[in-house]
């Protein structure tokens, strides 16, 4: 997935980083974020709380593999608890400049079945809807 957003690449970044703003954008619309622990480094842990709009509070975990500011950021991503067809992936992106704007590229997988491919597709979709509208 890329998107091209209208932001510097260091406003990107932050926005991508810092957990007070990862809480404005996570997730899929309707989603809230009531907490998130999220410090990249090298081999740190993250673990973010998401709150459907019906349902069960849940969360995400993983831990950071790259950060190279403001340019590349990758960590693994696991569903806590799993669904049965769930397994661990790895997210990357990667942050370019385009004049003003930044594009961002996004890479998951792999994904055990078609529905989690599609659930995460979506999921990305909304949140960079929401991520695009927190930085115009």
């Amino acid at each position: 997935m890329t998107r091209t957003l209208a932001a510097p690449r260091p406003a990107v970044w932050r926005a991508m980083t810092d957990p007070e703003e990862i809480a404005s954008w996570w997730g899929p619309r309707g989603f809230s974020v009531p907490s998130v622990d999220y410090e990249p480094a090298v081999r740190a842990t993250y673990r973010i709380a998401m709150q459907p709009p019906e349902g069960e509070l849940f969360h995400l975990h993983g831990q950071f593999r790259e950060v190279e500011p403001p340019a590349r950021l990758t960590y693994t991503f696991n569903w806590e608890p799993p669904d049965p067809d769930d397994r661990e992936t790895l997210v990357e992106l990667v942050l370019e400049e385009r004049g003003d704007a930044t594009e961002v590229s996004l890479t998951q997988g792999e994904f055990a079945t078609g529905d989690r491919l599609e659930l995460h597709d979506g999921g990305w979709t909304d949140s960079f809807d929401r991520l695009e509208a927190l930085l115009s």
